[in-house]
C-alpha cells in the first residue's frame, strides 16, 4: 500500500509539471510559426521593430489580448487599421497556431 501511495504521489507531481512543459514547447513553436507565417515581414524579426509606425509592436503583448486580436482579424470582427491586409494572412493560421504565436510574443521584452 505504501508503494502505491508513493507511486501516486510521484505521478501526481509529474502530471503537475506537464502544463509548464507544454507552455514552453508552445512558446518555442510560436517563434517558429512567427517566422513561417511571415509575421516578421511587418512586425520585425524581434516583434518590436515594425516596418511602419502604423504596425503594432507585438513583443511582450498580453497572450489573451493577442489571441483575441488575431482571431478578430481572422473572422473580420476587427476591420480597422491594417486589419484587412492581415485578414488574408490569418486565414492560413489555425487557432492552435495563434495560441502558440501569442504565447511566444508574451515571453518577449
Amino acid at each position: 500500500m505504501r508503494l502505491n501511495r508513493h507511486l501516486m504521489a510521484g505521478l501526481a507531481g509529474a502530471l503537475l509539471t506537464l502544463p509548464l512543459a507544454a507552455g514552453s514547447a508552445m512558446a518555442a513553436d510560436g517563434e517558429s510559426l512567427y517566422q513561417a507565417k511571415t509575421c516578421f515581414a511587418c512586425h520585425g524579426q524581434d516583434a518590436n521593430t515594425p516596418i511602419m509606425p502604423l504596425y503594432p509592436k507585438l513583443a511582450g503583448q498580453n497572450k489573451e489580448y493577442a489571441v483575441q486580436q488575431m482571431k478578430d482579424i481572422k473572422s473580420g470582427a476587427r476591420a480597422n487599421g491594417m486589419s484587412p491586409a492581415m485578414k488574408a494572412i490569418m486565414q492560413s493560421v489555425s487557432d492552435d497556431e495563434i495560441a502558440a504565436i501569442a504565447e511566444w510574443l508574451a515571453t518577449l521584452q
